[in-house]
C-alpha cells in the first residue's frame, strides 16, 4: 500500500491533515478544566449532528461494536426479547452479540441487498399484544452490501402497532455522512464510531440515548462496567471520564464536528450523495450492478459492486493493493468473493473518487473482465462536471 494514495474502504476513512494533527497533542491533566473544554463541545456537537435537542451523548474509548454493547447492556436484562432483521454482515454481528448476552432474538431473515422489512416488522409488532419485544434493532446503512434502510418506516411500524419497544439504530457508516434524524425518527439509541463520517482513527464509540432509553438503564440487569452510562455521566459532570479518556482522539473529534457543522449538515449529505452518484454512474457504464437491489436503498457512503458469476471479486481488491497501492473493501459474509466495495465517505473529493474509479478499471481490465478503460471514469466525470460541488470541508 502507498500512504500517498487515498483509501476507498468504508472505514477507517481518509483523515484531513488538520484533524490528524489535532489528535497529536501534549499530555494534559485529563481531570482538569482543560479537558472539559474539549469534552463538552464534543457532546454538544454530536447532539447537533444527530439532529437532536435532548439526546444524552456518551463517548467511550472503543469502536462501533462497543457502542452496540453499550446499547444492549444498559437497557436490557437476560432473556429479554429483541426483534431484528439480518440483511448483511453487520446486522448479523449485532444479532450475534444479542445472543451472546442471553437475549431472545426474533430474527427476520432478509435478502442481502434488500433494506429492512418494515412491513414485516409491523406485522410482528402488531401481533405482540403482550409487548414481550423490548427492543427493535435497525441497521441504517449496511456496510457490507451498500444498502440503506428507511428508519422512519420502522418507527411508523412501532407507532402504528402502539408498541412501547425501544428503537436502536446502527448508524456506524451513516451518521455524519447521511441524513440522520434522531428526534424526528423517534430513535432511542443511535450508535456510531469515530473512524467513518467523523474522519478520525478508530477508537471512539459514539452513542446517543433518548430519555426513555436512559430510564431503562435504571432497571436493566445485564452486567456492565466499562460501558456503564451512569458512571460515564458522573464523570462528565466533573469534566472527566470514569477512567482515563483518549484525550487526543477527543480533541480530534471536537475539530471534526466543528468542520462538519461549519460546512453545514445538508451540504455534507449533498456532497456524499453527489460523489456516490458519480460512482453509481461508473458502475452502470461498466455494465455491472450494485448489490443494493433498487435505487431507493443505494447507500451514499459505500457501493458494493457485483462481479460476473464465476469471477472472484476479491482478486480486484488484491490486485489494487499489490499493483497500484490502493485499498478497496472485500465482500463479507454471504457476498464474500461476489462483490468488491468502494467506500466514498468522510474526507473525499471528486478528484479522489475519480482516482479510485480509474484504479478499479485498471484492475478489472488486468484481470480479464470485459471493461473498457475510461468508461466508468468518463461517466463519473460527466456527472461531476454537470453537477458542480456546492460545498467542501472547510480549510485553513
Amino acid at each position: 500500500m502507498s500512504f500517498q494514495n487515498p483509501v476507498f474502504i468504508p472505514g477507517p476513512t481518509n483523515m484531513p491533515e488538520r484533524i490528524r494533527t489535532a489528535c497529536d497533542m501534549p499530555t494534559i491533566d485529563h481531570r482538569s478544566p482543560t479537558f472539559g473544554r474539549i469534552l463538552h463541545p464534543c457532546l454538544e456537537n454530536v447532539r447537533k449532528i444527530l439532529k437532536s435537542d435532548n439526546a444524552h451523548i456518551f463517548i467511550f474509548p472503543s469502536t462501533g461494536t462497543g457502542g452496540w454493547e453499550t446499547a444492549l447492556t444498559n437497557t436490557l436484562s437476560p432473556g429479554d426479547k429483541v426483534l431484528a432483521a439480518r440483511n448483511g454482515m453487520f446486522s448479523h454481528r449485532w444479532i450475534d452479540m444479542c445472543q451472546r448476552h442471553q437475549l431472545d432474538v426474533d430474527i427476520v431473515e432478509t435478502p442481502w441487498g434488500a433494506g429492512l422489512p418494515a412491513e414485516r416488522y409491523a406485522e410482528i409488532l402488531a401481533a405482540d399484544t403482550a409487548h414481550e419485544i423490548k427492543v427493535v434493532l435497525a441497521t441504517h446503512n449496511e456496510t457490507a452490501t451498500g444498502v440503506k434502510s428507511d428508519i422512519a418506516a420502522v418507527r411508523r411500524a412501532l407507532d402504528d402497532a402502539g408498541h412501547p419497544a425501544l428503537l436502536f439504530v446502527d448508524g456506524v457508516s451513516s451518521i455524519a455522512s447521511m441524513d440522520f434524524r434522531f428526534d424526528e425518527w423517534g430513535v432511542d439509541i443511535a450508535v456510531t464510531g469515530s473512524q467513518k463520517g467523523f474522519m478520525l482513527p478508530a477508537g471512539l464509540a459514539i452513542v446517543g440515548f433518548s430519555d426513555k432509553a436512559k430510564a431503562a438503564s435504571e432497571t436493566a440487569t445485564l452486567p456492565r462496567t466499562f460501558f456503564d452510562i451512569k458512571d460515564m455521566a458522573g464523570g462528565y459532570a466533573a469534566n472527566a471520564f470514569p477512567y482515563t479518556p483518549p484525550v487526543g482522539l477527543m480533541r480530534g473529534l471536537k475539530l471534526a464536528t466543528d468542520l462538519l457543522l461549519e460546512e453545514g449538515l445538508e451540504n455534507v449529505f449533498a456532497r456524499h450523495h453527489r460523489i456516490a452518484e458519480g460512482v453509481r454512474r461508473a458502475v452502470d457504464a461498466w455494465g455491472l450492478e450494485l448489490c443494493a437491489q433498487s435505487a431507493d436503498v443505494q447507500s451514499d457512503t459505500v457501493s458494493a459492486i457485483k462481479t460476473p458469476e464465476g469471477f472472484d471479486a476479491t482478486d480486484i481488491v488484491t490486485r489494487a493493493a499489490e499493483t497500484y497501492g490502493v485499498a478497496f473493501g472485500v465482500g463479507l459474509g454471504e457476498v464474500a468473493g461476489k462483490v468488491f466495495r468502494i467506500g466514498h465517505l468522510g474526507s473525499l473529493t471528486d478528484v479522489m473518487a475519480l482516482s479510485g474509479l480509474a484504479t478499479a478499471e485498471m484492475c478489472m481490465v488486468d484481470l480479464g473482465l470485459d471493461i473498457k478503460l475510461g468508461s466508468g471514469v468518463a461517466a463519473a466525470q460527466e456527472y461531476y462536471r454537470t453537477n458542480p460541488a456546492q460545498s467542501a470541508l472547510p480549510v485553513d
